[in-house]
């Protein structure tokens, strides 16, 4: 019997879709017909609420990846407004795919939990924003999934106490986490995994792996480590000007991450017999032979 709970594989657009709304869709087809994907995740932030003036009026850091002439601008250019976000889900749900949107500040998260996805991502830049926490834990029914990049193993620890304390970690579903674009190899750490697991698995719904490194074998073996939700950035085009491009999977690349999650997902088991049947053809062929 397979005691790995079956991979779950959230593609995530976040702002991937360079303010198109039809490029959106697009990614969102692709996501489900080619990618064989379970969930897109885009990202709502409302940029005055989350940005100092002078953040939001300098310029991008790097000129090249940037949509407009301050990083407030070029945010803005990026950003879809709630009524758009509707007509994404709607559309997921059309073509039968999870729709899901990461939230940057509390604001964002009313709007989006107005649409009543499935479920809420908190990305690990906000996940000591209590304010916001506290508002979803009392009005949000649906899972809360919290990346733990950039976060002390004490943050993680009063993260998680904070659920429980408002009898909610049944429904967390705590992310390892790299906060980088792309990620070293070295960098990723996947053992954290278990750490995770060790100290978290009976407490929260699930344990997850959000990826930034190049590749697949890496997401792989996090499934393996026990992490069953994989979380990867997806476009369709690596050399697409944004900042995320880079560390996203082209459609191929999430194809074959699904592929391969459900591969190895059938071949976790134990033998049911020490000769399996497969192998009693062979045994009866090859073994014990006159030499």
């Amino acid at each position: 019997m397979n005691s790995y709970k079956k991979p779950y594989v959230i593609a995530e657009i976040g702002c991937n879709h360079k303010g198109e709304i039809e490029i959106a869709k697009e990614l969102i087809k692709i996501a489900k017909i080619f990618c064989n994907a379970d969930a897109v995740k885009f990202q709502k932030r409302n940029n005055k609420e989350l940005l100092t003036e002078v953040q939001y009026n300098a310029p991008h850091p790097n000129a090249s990846n940037s949509y407009g002439d301050t990083y407030g601008a070029h945010r803005e250019f990026l950003e879809f407004d709630l009524a758009q976000h509707a007509i994404l889900k709607q559309y997921c749900e059309e073509i039968g795919i999870v729709y899901s949107t990461s939230v940057w500040d509390t604001t964002s998260a009313k709007e989006i939990a107005s649409l009543k996805p499935e479920f809420i991502k908190i990305p690990s830049a906000c996940n000591n924003n209590y304010e916001m926490l506290s508002w979803l834990c009392e009005n949000y029914s649906g899972e809360l999934h919290i990346s733990t990049g950039m976060t002390t193993k004490e943050e993680t620890d009063d993260l998680v106490n904070f659920f429980i304390q408002k009898n909610r970690n049944q429904d967390l579903v705590l992310y390892n986490c790299t906060s980088g674009y792309p990620v070293p190899f070295d960098d990723v750490c996947l053992l954290d995994i278990n750490i995770l697991i060790q100290k978290y698995g009976d407490k929260v719904k699930h344990i997850g792996f959000s990826g930034h490194h190049l590749g697949i074998a890496v997401d792989i073996a996090a499934f393996t480590l026990g992490a069953n939700i994989i979380e990867r950035h997806y476009t369709i085009d690596r050399t697409w000007k944004g900042t995320d491009h880079a560390a996203s999977l082209e459609p191929m690349g999430l194809r074959k991450l699904s592929r391969d999650l459900n591969a190895v997902h059938q071949a976790l088991t134990f033998k049911k017999t020490d000769i399996l049947a497969i192998e009693q053809v062979q045994r009866d062929k090859l073994k014990n032979q006159k030499v």
